[in-house]
């Protein structure tokens, strides 16, 4: 498959330093990682209600971007830089925590519903379902009921490594994804041992 074409990378996550190192911010960490790889840096853009960077990975420009509204209202931030530099949804990666996979595995997908996750239902309600995401896992707590609170906690040190890890990964499948495609780099992301054993 050709080289998709990205033009808007999206880190889910909420605002604030209690939020910082939480398990529901590894998009912010996931996109905070991509900027200082390449050398972008966030600027606030309140008229996007986000924080956003331009990022030149390999030969591709394109936008990253960190919501900053709190998570159930993402879409909004999503929408409006989209809009505004006329980005469709194919063209879009989200990037967010995955609660149904262990922590330390990454998987990418393209389109789909929003598997319970809040802020990744708006973005949807916004842009519709045709967008790319990757997901990070972060593990379960195994009561449904703790959930709110386990994604706003902040993991172990065991944990923090592994996730580390994981956001690592998915960092190095990016270019892969815009120079050889979404076949070669899941192929590469889901083929390969779980990032567990990497060094953070």
């Amino acid at each position: 498959m050709a080289a998709l074409a990205l033009k808007l990378i999206v880190g889910l996550g909420n605002p604030g330093t209690e939020y910082a190192r939480t398990r529901h911010n590894a998009g912010f960490q996931f996109a905070d990682e991509l900027a200082v790889r390449h050398g972008a840096s966030f600027r606030s853009e309140p008229r996007h209600k986000g924080e956003l960077a331009r990022a030149r990975i390999g030969s591709d420009e394109l936008w990253l971007l960190k919501p900053m509204n709190y998570m159930n209202h993402s879409g909004d931030a999503v929408q409006s830089v989209a809009s505004f530099y006329k980005v469709p949804p194919e063209a879009i990666l989200v990037a967010y925590d995955e609660l149904d996979f262990p922590i330390g595995v990454v998987r990418l997908k393209d389109g789909g519903g929003a598997a319970g996750h809040n802020g990744l239902r708006d973005v949807i309600a916004q842009m519709g379902e045709a967008f790319w995401r990757l997901r990070i896992g972060i593990g379960h707590p195994g009561d449904r009921g703790q959930v709110l609170d386990y994604v706003l906690g902040r993991p172990s040190t065991e944990e923090a490594q592994l996730l580390r890890a994981a956001v690592l990964a998915a960092a190095d499948i990016v270019p892969v994804l815009l120079n050889d495609g979404p076949q070669v780099a899941m192929s590469q992301l889901h083929g390969g041992e779980p990032p567990a054993s990497r060094t953070p």
